[in-house]
């Protein structure tokens, strides 16, 4: 890509082909000789990352050796079990259809949801679906507060500004869905002697985009060291069909359709990319609001948001915390 400025776009271009390689030569070192497992289980989405995941295993390990779980519940889209059947068939690999939706009944996740909405809209109830969202780092915003955008059974749209405990009541009733994800993911995996792998790019895991011991839970994660714009490419590479190719990325966690941008990161993916990039190398704000096309504020804001997640996220990052450190136990036997 063309340089502009002192920053080009272009620093996140792949390899694909090499990068495809070195990533299942990898997957069949985890799998086969640290793990010592036979196969792999990937939750499908119908989404880019878990797309590429799926087809960088069958690669590493074999079409054979790879499950694919769909996961749906009463909030996710209809795309999502499509496309992840799409994909699934092209692979060539197996599937098996968990509806997670009656687990999370049993478990009160919409209803603890819905309470936690109430605090802040009282009226919220059967019919009323909703979202909640982060400003756009274009609208300036001094401070990164959710808002609820809620839906009524007549399609009028109402905005309400989240308090702190609502926040944390809707997010806490959420997290059941990734949890139980990873909890048949882990149950697929027990019975098939299989490793499960993680989906999360570069900007999920670096940034807390994440539940801990939910989506965050796996036995390796494949494409965290890639950011989005370069799974984007392996994607092309690895000919995962180009319909799940165009789909925006979404959470698919909340009744209305939700884009990351708008419930994490604040900003175009893209864009994200090259700033988080160009942070991690130490380039100057300047620079990258050259090569870009965006304001100085704005990437100066992007950058003060990076360094604000790091600090707020890491408690997920964290393994269990010992009171004292317990030394692993020597291994003498034959490896």
């Amino acid at each position: 890509m063309k340089t502009i400025g002192a920053f080009s776009p272009g620093v996140l271009d792949l390899d694909a082909p090499r990068a495809t390689e070195k990533i299942a030569e990898a997957i069949r070192e985890i799998v086969h000789r640290r793990l010592r497992r036979k196969g792999a289980v990937v939750g499908l989405s119908g989404g880019i990352d878990s797309s590429v995941t799926a087809a960088l295993c069958a690669r590493a390990l074999g079409k054979e050796h790879v499950l694919g779980v769909m996961m749906p519940e009463k909030d996710s889209s209809e795309d999502s079990l499509r496309l992840a059947t799409v994909l699934a068939g092209h692979l060539g690999i197996s599937t098996v259809v968990e509806n997670i939706g009656p687990t999370l009944e049993a478990l009160g996740c919409y209803r603890r949801r819905d309470e936690a909405i109430r605090l802040v809209l009282p009226e919220y109830g059967k019919g009323w679906k909703s979202k909640i969202v982060l400003p756009d780092f274009a609208d300036n915003a001094q401070y990164a507060v959710f808002t609820l955008v809620a839906q009524s059974p007549d399609g009028a749209i109402r905005r309400v500004r989240l308090t702190p405990n609502a926040y944390l009541g809707v997010v806490a009733a959420t997290n059941f869905k990734q949890r139980t994800r990873k909890m048949l993911e882990y149950y697929h995996a027990d019975r098939l002697w299989y490793a499960v792998a993680g989906t999360p790019n570069r900007l999920e895991y670096a940034q807390g985009f994440f539940v801990k011991n939910g989506d965050g839970s796996a036995d390796f994660k494949p494409i965290a060291h890639l950011y989005k714009t370069q799974v984007y490419q392996l994607s092309e590479y690895l000919g995962v069909p180009e319909e799940i190719r165009r789909r925006p990325p979404t959470t698919d966690t909340y009744s209305m359709a939700q884009s990351q941008e708008e419930f994490y990161f604040s900003v175009p993916l893209h864009t994200m990319d090259l700033c988080m990039y160009a942070k991690n190398k130490g380039i100057p704000a300047e620079d990258v609001a050259a090569g870009i096309g965006i304001s100085v504020e704005q990437v100066e804001r992007v950058y003060k948001s990076i360094d604000s997640k790091l600090s707020s996220t890491r408690y997920l990052q964290l393994h269990p915390q010992l009171i004292e450190s317990v030394p692993e136990v020597a291994h003498n036997g034959s490896t």
